[in-house]
C-alpha cells in the first residue's frame, strides 16, 4: 500500500519513476506542498522522506524489484530474515528487537 501512495504522489507532482522531475516541469507547480513529501539531493533526484519498515522480506523486495526501485535510496527499505508470524509477543520481543 505505501508503494502505491509514493507512485500515485509521484504522478501528482510530475516526479519520473527514477526520481527525476523533467526539465519542462515546475517543481509542484508552483506549490510548496512538494517539500513535505520530497527532499532534492544535491544532484537533483527527488526521495521521498518515507522509510519502510518489514519483518517479512518479501514486501519489501516488490519495491525494490518494482517500476519506483530508483526512487528510493537503499537505506529507506529495511527488512529482516523472517516474518512473527501474526505473532505479537515474537515480531516485538525476539525478531523485532534485532532491527531496531
Amino acid at each position: 500500500m505505501g508503494n502505491a501512495c509514493w507512485e500515485l504522489y509521484c504522478l501528482e507532482h510530475g516526479i519520473q519513476p527514477d526520481g527525476q522531475m523533467p526539465s519542462d516541469k515546475t517543481i509542484g507547480g508552483g506549490d510548496d506542498s512538494f517539500t513535505t513529501f520530497f527532499c532534492e539531493t544535491g544532484a537533483g533526484k527527488h526521495v521521498p522522506r518515507a522509510v519502510f519498515v518489514d519483518l517479512e522480506p518479501t514486501v519489501i523486495d516488490e519495491i525494490r524489484n518494482g517500476p519506483y526501485r530508483q526512487l528510493f535510496h537503499p537505506e529507506q527499505l529495511i527488512t529482516g530474515k523472517e516474518d512473527a508470524a501474526n505473532n505479537y509477543a515474537r515480531g516485538h520481543y525476539t525478531i523485532g528487537k534485532e532491527i531496531i
